[in-house]
């Protein structure tokens, strides 16, 4: 198990951006009786569960660095992520429009910038030309498994770019996604395990090594009914 440095990251949360922390948690609680967009309302279990989870990963995205969500739902990881990295940009793909409300009433409260709501399903956006292989790093938190994720995912991301999927306990996931990362363009460079308040997550890192092919992502539904 890798060692994260959880301290430095509660730090963040709690000290040096609590008011913006603070006023997130606000808003997501406020929006999630109209829109259901988390399950877990608690302070404790939102700080930790989804703010701190969140930041975990921030060491993944290069300075600077144009960033696609695919599936943003309540903004995770990116709201946390922008917060702490405010040089980061950000492309949030979600295909519920009133979701992309709320992702937009939370730009605007906390006063994020380089931050696009995008209302649009990742599948058809993966084939546009606007948005195919534009991006330095492709993200995910709780969308599907990684076989079909990575379909989803990978098409954004430039060659020599990255996707960083954020993951529970997820050996087997990631055994059996091995064909569908080579096929499409990627190969997985590192799996980092941790815990938070005794939960096992993981960071899957997959590197862009070519271009991935045309007929990827493959549509009607297929990432999910027929995974490669």
């Amino acid at each position: 198990m890798r060692d994260m440095d959880i301290k430095r990251y509660e730090n963040l949360i709690k000290r040096e951006a609590a008011e913006a922390f603070e006023g997130l948690f606000c808003l997501l609680t406020e929006h999630n009786k109209m829109y259901n967009l988390t399950s877990i309302t608690d302070r404790e279990g939102v700080y930790s569960k989804h703010f701190l989870d969140s930041v975990c990963g921030e060491s993944f995205f290069p300075t600077g660095a144009d960033v696609c969500e695919v599936g943003s739902g309540g903004g995770f990881p990116s709201l946390p992520l922008k917060i702490i990295r405010p040089d980061l940009k950000f492309t949030l793909i979600e295909s519920t429009g009133k979701k992309c409300g709320y992702l937009q009433t939370a730009v605007d409260k906390l006063g994020l910038d380089n931050m696009k709501i995008v209302n649009g399903r990742a599948e058809e956006l993966a084939v546009d030309n606007s948005f195919r292989e534009k991006f330095d790093v492709c993200t995910a938190r709780a969308v599907a498994r990684l076989n079909t994720l990575c379909e989803y995912c990978l098409p954004f991301v430039k060659t020599g770019g990255s996707f960083v999927a954020y993951k529970g306990d997820c050996d087997g996931e990631v055994e059996e996604a091995q064909n569908a990362i080579i096929i499409l363009g990627g190969s997985l460079s590192e799996v980092v395990k941790f815990e938070l308040n005794g939960e096992k997550r993981s960071l899957v890192i997959i590197k862009k090594e070519a271009p991935t092919p045309e007929k990827y992502p493959r549509g009607r539904g297929l990432e999910r009914k027929r995974p490669l």
